[in-house]
């Protein structure tokens, strides 16, 4: 079985209730593990050995003002010691994100994800829920995004977007496994 590590940073908690959604969709066909940027933008020893030993790693963060929360991004920035040893190449990646506007600038983050894919060498998996007005309603295929109003409790995330936050995560699982072998 197949091996996927989910690592997010939640500002407010709606990136979390996101997270739960693709960790379940991992549950289907994978054995899940989720590893939470803390509000410094750290993870612990533990959780980069986590990575290391993930056959896929999905990234998530909110988008604020176009991009990924600094803490994400410190977080990507200290993942260039894997980068240097070439220690993410050939997994499999992914990515999500939530911001308040149905497009906030959420493609900006999803392509942040994507670039640091490629940069540590990984195959990136695309989201293939067809957009039927509840599932994949913002249309994106090069990964998951989610949308809230800006006062709305996490609790308000559309249903339709959590599903589809639950099959994206259910397809790098399966993925993950093809892949695996």
């Amino acid at each position: 079985m197949a091996n996927v590590a989910v690592i997010y940073h939640s500002g407010y908690g709606h990136n979390q209730r996101v997270a739960q959604f693709v960790l379940e969709g991992v549950k289907t066909a994978a054995t899940a593990h989720e590893v939470v940027i803390d509000a410094e933008g750290n993870v612990s020893d533990a959780d980069w050995a986590v990575l290391d030993a993930a056959d896929a790693i999905v990234f998530g963060s909110p988008t604020y003002m176009g991009m990924a929360s600094w803490q994400f991004k410190k977080f990507a920035d200290a993942s260039s010691k894997r980068w240097f040893t070439q220690g993410w190449k050939d997994k499999i990646a992914g990515g999500f994100t939530i911001s308040a506007s149905p497009s906030g600038d959420k493609f900006s983050t999803l392509r942040y994800f994507f670039t640091l894919a490629m940069q540590h060498g990984m195959i990136w998996v695309s989201q293939t829920v067809p957009n039927d007005g509840t599932l994949n309603r913002l249309g994106s295929y090069g990964g998951l995004m989610a949308q809230v109003g800006p006062t709305s409790p996490p609790a308000d995330i559309p249903q339709g977007d959590l599903d589809t936050a639950r099959a994206y995560g259910q397809r790098i699982a399966e993925f993950a496994h093809k892949v695996k072998g």
